[in-house]
């Protein structure tokens, strides 16, 4: 069960976060909001937008592959690189990861 490393967000969190023995199999999207990360996801986890983008700084490869239309989607997000995800689309495997949550998103000014 891997963990989940969360670099500090002055907003979401400004501490940082090790979220310890996530299932594999769990997405992302859904790790953050249970344990009090409050990432934006405009579409409700659709892949319609691309508010819920995150950079993996560490164990890019042992997420499930992106799809096309989660690449065509990422296409549109701000600061993008290329260890960015949607985490609404990011299937943990069984290696830890680290997440960067960027300031902004292209719904919302985090300032």
């Amino acid at each position: 069960m891997p963990t989940v490393t969360i670099l500090p967000h002055t907003e979401l969190c400004p501490q940082g976060k090790i979220l310890e023995n996530i299932p594999t199999g769990t997405r992302l999207c859904d790790v953050l909001l249970e344990n009090h990360i409050d990432i934006e996801h405009a579409c409700e986890c659709s892949c319609a937008c691309t508010t819920c983008h995150v950079i993996i700084r560490q164990g890019f490869d042992s997420l499930n592959p992106a799809t096309e239309r989660e690449e065509d989607m990422l296409d549109q997000a701000w600061g993008l690189e290329a260890q960015s995800r949607l985490s609404c689309q990011s299937i943990l495997g069984t290696e830890d990861i680290t997440i960067e949550i960027p300031r902004y998103s292209i719904n919302h000014a985090r300032e």
